[in-house]
């Protein structure tokens, strides 16, 4: 049974977020992105608490390819250590024509890495 997960990850810049959607895309590793209006960030780095302003994008995609979309998206991010988490869809609760879309436009991936 194909597993589907939602991938939440967070860019600098809603133009970034949009061109990593882009290759995610393009590159068959998620079916659809969404990108979310700026929030705001508090977190711990470099031995202090920083701010800051980013842009959320969530991807939806199948688990198998989240090997694949991780490295592509630290290859393509300019942070040292961006956010990229998948979040599982409940025993594939929801739509199922939706899943089924999704596992449709991810099926050209290639399952090595891009």
């Amino acid at each position: 049974m194909t597993e589907f997960r939602f991938v939440y990850i967070t860019t600098e810049t809603e133009a970034d977020a949009l061109a990593l959607g882009r290759v995610l895309v393009g590159e068959r590793l998620a079916a659809c992105i969404n990108v979310l209006p700026p929030i705001k960030s508090v977190y711990w780095w470099h031995e202090k608490v920083a701010e800051g302003q980013e842009v959320a994008l969530i991807a939806k995609t199948r688990a198998a390819l989240m090997p694949a979309l991780t490295e592509r998206v630290k290859a393509w991010h300019p942070y040292d250590c961006p956010c990229i988490v998948s979040l599982p869809i409940a025993a594939n609760e929801g739509n199922g024509d939706f899943l089924q879309w999704i596992a449709e436009e991810t099926a050209a991936a290639k399952q090595g890495g891009a």
